[in-house]
């Protein structure tokens, strides 16, 4: 190993396996999942220097901010300035969080074209995230989401506590079921189903997508979103892989959490899971070695080591003699 950023010439070794798509959509987070926990500001030009960095690297979509209420969460209350810096990148690259319709009408007027709602499948996560009930939330979507279409938007729908609740505990498969449904007969394009607090496990990962196709939703309108909190991120993923899912969510470096559940910890980190995609002959786009300087860089403006195995693994200080 020579360089902090570059794996070896050959590695990781491609041994397919079968089954398993072809292509995977990585689904970018770390500039607004990533940062949204973040216990000081960071600025907005290093915002969207990251996005720059990230977009080079192939990512194909990297969430670029959230046109919350800036007292929900302050580290995301420059949206207005950043996204017009973010001007020379395909708007259809950057999508966009929108909790109601007056964000809906901040984000549509700097032109964004994809955006996404979020759901929660819990009635207490509900309540701590946007203060109302799971079906009150949903009704709050409803407009936003055929507004956006109307206006031939992207509309993704995220569903929060998809495994387990740190105030309720387990979350009953058809309770995610039925959230998800609705969320799609709104007119949702796609779902993220999240394991916020990183409880799941790779039995209760195929459980849940065979319920949702025996509900008439497919795989194919399905992407995961999982916590690292137990280690199991990589394996949740690779039993969604099994199943046909061809979109998962990674964050950079591993940034993330979730300012409304404590027991949140770190998104899966973007490097570990191309490394595992392109160890098992998937076609992702990304280049590691300009992903891994990219997330090198954003752990130094944040005064602090990255979470991610590959990243620590492709460093130069793990490899001095």
């Amino acid at each position: 190993m020579t360089t902090a950023d570059t794996p070896a010439s050959g590695l990781p070794m491609e041994v397919l396996a079968e089954g398993l798509p072809t292509r995977v959509t990585i689904h970018e987070v770390g500039p607004r999942d990533g940062l949204q926990n973040e216990q000081t500001v960071v600025p907005t030009e290093v915002k969207a220097e990251f996005i720059h960095r990230l977009a080079d690297a192939g990512l194909p979509l990297v969430e670029a901010t959230s046109f919350v209420h800036p007292t929900w969460v302050p580290q995301l209350a420059d949206a207005e300035a950043l996204f017009p810096l973010l001007g020379d990148l395909d708007a259809h690259r950057l999508p966009v969080l929108v909790p109601n319709e007056r964000g809906l009408d901040r984000a549509l007027t700097l032109g964004a074209r994809r955006i996404a709602v979020f759901a929660s499948a819990t009635e207490s996560f509900a309540q701590a995230n946007l203060n109302r009930s799971v079906d009150a939330a949903l009704a709050m979507f409803a407009p936003v989401v055929a507004r956006a279409k109307d206006a031939e938007v992207h509309v993704r729908g995220y569903l929060s506590m998809c495994f387990g609740d740190p105030w309720e505990g387990p979350v009953p498969v058809a309770q995610v079921v039925r959230v998800c449904r609705a969320l799609l007969d709104m007119g949702c394009d796609e779902l993220s189903l999240g394991d916020t607090i990183g409880v799941a496990t790779p039995g209760h990962v195929q459980r849940l997508l065979a319920a949702l196709n025996e509900a008439g939703v497919p795989t194919s309108r399905l992407g995961v979103h999982f916590h690292d909190t137990y280690g199991q991120a990589l394996a949740n993923t690779f039993a969604a892989l099994q199943h046909g899912v061809t979109t998962v969510d990674a964050s950079a470096g591993g940034l993330g959490g979730c300012p409304y559940a404590k027991s949140a910890t770190g998104n899966l980190a973007t490097e570990d899971l191309v490394w595992m995609l392109h160890g098992l002959g998937i076609e992702t786009g990304v280049d590691l070695g300009r992903l891994t300087a990219t997330s090198v860089w954003m752990a130094k403006a944040l005064g602090r080591p990255s979470p991610s195995r590959t990243l620590r693994a492709l460093s130069s200080d793990s490899h001095k003699e």
